[in-house]
C-alpha cells in the first residue's frame, strides 16, 4: 500500500551479465561478443512488468548494448520510457582522461539519439565512478549536451563512493546542469545505501521499504531506484574462477530479486528521472 505523495525515479542500468565491473579482469572486452547475450529476455520481462503496473521509468543504455539490439531502444521509448546514457562499453570515468571520456560520452549519445530519435538528456557513469578525484567529468556532460548526471554515490564502499557529496540532487556549480545522487538514508550522521542494485538484494526487503519510506516521509525527497536486467536472471551463466566476494555480490538472491520488485512498484509511486527532477513532479497533491 503507497502511503506516501511523494513521485520516485525508477531506473534501469542497461547491460548484460558479462558487462559489470566486477568481472573486468575475468571476461575480457574482446571476448563480450562470444558471450550469449540475455539482455533482450531480460528487459522484454522488465518492459512488461513496467507496463503491467503502469510504471514509466529511465533507462540508462549502454552504447554497446544499443548498436546490436537497436530493438530494445525502440521498444523503450515507444513504450513512454526516457532513454538516457550509460556511456559506451562500461569503461569507468576514474579509468578515462577527459578527452577519452568527451568521446564516450559524445558517441553515445548521437547513437542513442539517432536511434531513438529523442533527445538524450541524462547520463549515469559505469559503477558511479564520478567523484571527489573526476568532477571534471560533470562539466564535460554538460559541455556535450546532458543536462542532467546520476553518477555520485554518497557513500563508503571500496568501488565507489562519495560520502560527503550532498544526498539530493544538487547543481554542481552550474544552474544549467544537474547530479542526482543514488539514494541513501541517514542514521546517525552516516548514509546508509537504499537505492537498489545488489544492497536491494543483500537486506531483507521490509528494511528496503522502510529506508525509502523515511526518505520519503522524513527528508520529503524523491528517491532513485535502480537495478539491471541481469538481476532478475537467476539462470544466467555462472562465471568460473571468480574470487568469494565477487560470486557473492553478483549471485546473492537473484531468484528473489522479481518479486522483491514487483512488491517495490506497488509500494511506492514511480516516474521518469526526467519528469521527477527536472519537471518537478516529485511530489503531488
Amino acid at each position: 500500500m503507497m502511503t506516501s505523495n511523494v513521485v520516485n525515479a525508477m531506473t534501469v542500468d542497461v547491460e548484460d551479465y558479462f558487462q559489470v565491473s566486477a568481472f573486468e579482469e575475468y571476461i575480457p572486452r574482446e571476448d563480450w561478443s562470444h558471450k550469449a547475450c540475455r539482455v533482450e529476455r531480460n528487459m522484454e520481462r522488465i518492459l512488461g512488468l513496467f507496463s503491467e503496473h503502469g510504471v514509466k521509468g529511465t533507462f540508462f543504455v549502454l552504447g554497446w548494448i544499443a548498436e546490436r539490439y537497436p530493438q530494445i531502444v525502440n521498444q523503450l521509448v515507444d513504450d513512454g520510457h526516457e532513454l538516457a546514457s550509460h556511456g559506451w562499453s562500461h569503461v569507468r570515468v576514474t579509468d578515462q582522461n577527459q578527452n577519452d571520456f568527451r568521446e564516450d560520452v559524445t558517441r553515445t549519445k548521437r547513437l542513442l539519439e539517432d536511434l531513438s530519435g529523442t533527445q538524450v538528456r541524462g547520463y549515469r557513469a559505469a559503477s558511479y565512478s564520478i567523484g571527489a578525484d573526476n568532477l571534471w567529468a560533470l562539466d564535460v556532460l554538460r559541455e556535450t549536451g546532458h543536462e542532467y548526471s546520476s553518477s555520485i554515490y554518497p557513500i563508503r564502499h571500496d568501488l565507489y563512493g562519495m560520502p560527503e557529496a550532498p544526498r539530493f540532487s544538487f547543481n554542481p556549480g552550474n544552474e544549467e546542469f544537474l547530479e542526482v545522487p543514488v539514494t541513501t538514508v541517514e542514521i546517525m550522521g552516516r548514509n546508509y545505501p537504499c537505492g537498489g542494485g545488489g544492497f536491494f538484494r543483500l537486506f531483507p526487503y521490509h528494511l528496503s521499504r522502510w529506508a525509502l519510506r523515511r526518505v520519503n516521509s522524513w527528508d520529503k525527497q524523491s528517491c532513485v531506484f535502480y537495478f539491471h536486467p541481469w538481476e532478475i536472471d537467476p539462470e544466467q551463466p555462472r562465471q568460473k574462477g571468480i574470487n568469494l566476494k565477487t560470486r557473492f555480490r553478483h549471485y546473492l538472491n537473484l531468484g528473489r530479486m522479481e518479486p522483491r520488485l514487483r512488491q517495490l512498484i506497488r509500494d511506492f509511486k514511480w516516474a521518469r528521472m526526467d519528469e521527477v527532477f527536472l519537471n518537478k513532479v516529485g511530489v503531488r497533491k
